[in-house]
């Protein structure tokens, strides 16, 4: 997962494997996955967060993202969690396309959140509810 969290994200600080494992591996936390692509998520007290989605690159636009995204929620529902929430960063159109067709919605952001070589980037803060989703 790392080794594609890497080329999913280049320019990103990519996660090491270790990371991912101490996600995954934490109370509540979480992994869905597929051959191109995972998302890591945790889910606790009734709230999930979704705490990535990477897609290889060469198989975005097909589907995967839309995929992983309904595997989290589903997974984050099988947790006993009724409402959802997010960050990405406010200059991902193509994840905030995604997110608000899967019926997310932003409630906030944090500004500058995402440190870049050149500038700072807000994080659109986005939630759902997972009752009946």
């Amino acid at each position: 997962m790392a080794a594609l969290h890497a080329r999913a994200f280049p320019g990103g600080r990519a996660w090491a494997a270790g990371e991912i494992e101490a996600l995954t591996g934490a109370p509540g936390g979480f992994a869905v996955t597929r051959e191109a692509g995972f998302a890591i998520g945790r889910a606790t007290a009734g709230e999930a967060e979704l705490i990535t989605i990477a897609v290889a690159p060469e198989a975005r636009r097909g589907g995967v993202g839309r995929d992983l995204l309904a595997a989290f929620e589903a997974e984050a529902r099988a947790r006993g969690a009724e409402a959802g929430f997010l960050e990405v960063a406010a200059d991902n159109a193509g994840a905030l396309a995604l997110y608000r067709a899967a019926g997310w919605a932003e409630s906030g952001r944090r500004r500058g959140y995402y440190r870049r070589a050149d500038a700072a980037v807000d994080a659109v803060v986005m939630t759902k509810s997972l009752v009946g989703a």
